[in-house]
């Protein structure tokens, strides 16, 4: 966010309870259009400043927030792995790669954004994990919001991040590949050991009126639905231009159904202290 984190000093920031929150799904369910609208509903609220993190190795929340990307922290590890770069005299590894995270950290209006990229693959650092989680950890404290754009496997955040989640919407549409991968993934959560505060089922890119097997396999899931995005086509044609999410038309039906459902999610108390700041 413009003027706000680069530094990485978090001791200015008064409210250190930032609210995360974390979309998954499988490949194909939209949950990267769903981050990208739950952003932009937040922003345009102006209740808080919005960290954004795309966490899936296919990165591309960049384009729907309008965001050009001066490099991923996948990137930079294997420039630590395969030392090419050198650390300067007197400064630590851990300084060094601190610096490159700032500098690879995009800044915007409201919002700002940090890509994951690739992992490292097999040869694991530990202590490189440790850096990223401590930095991570330090820098969600300077916003008020949290939005995670993750893959279907979360592995990544039980290594990357120590801070609880407190809302996972897993992204699913009326496919029953979909829907039972939702609670594939739910399980996940719990099998990882990740601190969430609740699950939620978001049906998304919906035409019309679910099959009545896709509406029981729902209702036997064990995850509230916390809202329906209908397909629209208005999202689909700003995808194809290559146009900011920012664009939609506030009155579209799928801001509206992203509006109802942060209505849901978001305590009225969340985001005052940033408000009463200003």
């Amino acid at each position: 966010m413009e003027n706000s984190t680069k530094n990485g000093d978090v001791s200015g920031k008064e409210n250190e309870d930032t609210f995360t929150i974390a979309v998954a799904g499988k490949g194909g369910t939209g949950k990267t259009t769903l981050s990208g609208l739950l952003i932009r509903e937040l922003v345009e609220r102006n209740i808080g400043s919005v960290l954004a993190i795309d966490a899936d190795p296919n990165a591309n929340l960049n384009e729907l927030l309008g965001f050009e990307i001066g490099g991923t922290i996948g990137q930079l590890e294997a420039e630590v792995l395969q030392d090419s770069q050198e650390v300067p005299p007197g400064m630590t590894k851990k300084r060094w790669m601190e610096l490159h995270l700032q500098q690879i950290l995009a800044e915007g209006k409201g919002k700002d954004l940090l890509v994951m990229g690739r992992g490292e693959g097999p040869s694991c650092y530990c202590a490189i994990n440790n850096i990223l989680r401590e930095y991570l950890n330090n820098l969600a404290r300077n916003y008020d919001f949290l939005v995670m754009d993750n893959e279907a496997g979360m592995e990544h955040l039980s290594r990357r991040t120590t801070a609880g989640i407190d809302a996972l919407l897993i992204a699913s549409d009326g496919n029953p590949i979909a829907i039972q991968s939702a609670r594939r993934i739910a399980g996940l959560v719990d099998e990882l050991d990740i601190e969430v505060g609740k699950k939620y089922l978001v049906l998304n890119n919906v035409v019309g009126e679910l099959p009545d097997k896709s509406d029981q396999m729902i209702e036997e899931l064990d995850l509230e639905l916390l809202g329906v995005v209908p397909r629209d086509e208005n999202v689909l044609e700003l995808c194809w231009d290559g146009e900011p999410i920012d664009l939609l038309e506030s009155d579209s039906s799928t801001a509206n159904a992203v509006r109802e459902m942060v209505n849901k999610l978001i305590p009225d108390t969340v985001g005052l202290s940033h408000v009463n700041n200003e």
